[in-house]
């Protein structure tokens, strides 16, 4: 596993992190035990970055890495988490001193900790990027010692370039992979210009490009693949990173051709991520220990020839570029 610096925290973090969205809620059932085992095979494995947010299980997913610290020990990974979402409705109003202080101390109680290594704004409503007077609340969090650094974590490209302007932002999380390239084409340089960190989250599209999912695979009722398949919940491109679920099975059919060996298409699509040096750290989610290892091994892979990446560019701009380019 090589590590990558964290913006200018002066932390390095495994460039494979994991995400725990999977472990508290929406996809499907998982149990505390496979979570727990998940956990410590990803840490096994040379994770050192683990990503949640308070909303994940209404905190069960704060709580599983606490149980998982605590039965551990010794030096912790880097532990990001995130606030927001637990807002009855979006307003920038709602981002208080008081709802923001109330957030980080039940993340702090949850997570079992002194002070939280990230906070990251849950995906605000992009009014919220021109109100300084937000990040003004979290830098006197971090001078208070209940935080160490925050970021943000974003929909849009634009939001991602507005947040940057803020000194005290440290890292952008957006939605990065083979089918929603976008941020590679300018916001990235930007972010390496600035030494802000970059966390790629939805990876595989929701799983869209493990290649495992055919037209007729059933998902369970509490799955966001099912109950936001058309932004009902929350944002579509959240979900097959808003790429219509038909049209990403075609693109993947493309794609399955151009992964060679023993490699699966999910080790594929992480290490086209890593491809891109402004990235930091990638954050699949597991529900097992075996889907844990199998991400932390896709930073072992060779890395992708031009070739591969252009081919992986033109399916993008014929197939998928329509529907998500200009969007987020």
């Amino acid at each position: 596993m090589q590590s990558r610096k964290f913006g200018r925290t002066g932390r390095e973090v495994s460039e494979i992190g994991f995400g725990s969205w999977a472990i508290g809620a929406a996809w499907g059932e998982v149990n505390d035990d496979d979570a727990v085992a998940a956990l410590h095979a990803a840490l096994d494995a040379g994770v050192t970055f683990i990503d949640t947010a308070d909303v994940y299980g209404d905190g069960r997913s704060e709580k599983l890495i606490a149980k998982v610290m605590k039965e551990r020990g010794g030096e912790r990974p880097f532990i990001a988490t995130k606030a927001g979402k637990r807002l009855p409705a979006q307003t920038v109003e709602g981002f208080s001193q008081e709802n923001l202080t109330d957030w980080v101390d039940r993340s702090l109680r949850y997570l079992e900790a002194d002070t939280l290594d990230l906070v990251q704004l849950h995906c605000p409503l992009t009014d919220l990027y021109y109100h300084p007077e937000v990040f003004e609340r979290l830098d006197r969090l971090v001078e208070q010692g209940k935080i160490r650094n925050y970021g943000v974590s974003v929909e849009r490209v634009e939001e991602a370039l507005k947040a940057m302007e803020y000194p005290g932002v440290v890292s952008v999380q957006i939605i990065f992979n083979a089918f929603r390239q976008r941020p590679a084409e300018r916001f990235f340089d930007i972010a390496k210009k600035n030494d802000v960190a970059i966390i790629a989250r939805v990876p595989l599209a929701s799983g869209l490009l493990s290649g495992k999912f055919k037209a007729e695979t059933k998902f369970e009722d509490n799955d966001h693949r099912k109950f936001n398949r058309n932004g009902e919940a929350f944002d579509v491109g959240e979900t097959f990173s808003g790429v219509p679920y038909e049209v990403g099975l075609a693109a993947v059919e493309r794609i399955r051709p151009l992964v060679s060996g023993d490699t699966t298409m999910a080790k594929f699509a992480l290490r086209w991520i890593l491809m891109f040096d402004a990235v930091t750290v990638v954050i699949p989610g597991a529900r097992n220990p075996a889907q844990a290892r199998s991400n932390a091994e896709a930073a072992n892979l060779a890395p992708l020839s031009s070739e591969l990446m252009a081919k992986i560019r033109n399916i993008y701009d014929q197939d998928i570029k329509p529907y998500v380019h200009q969007r987020w």
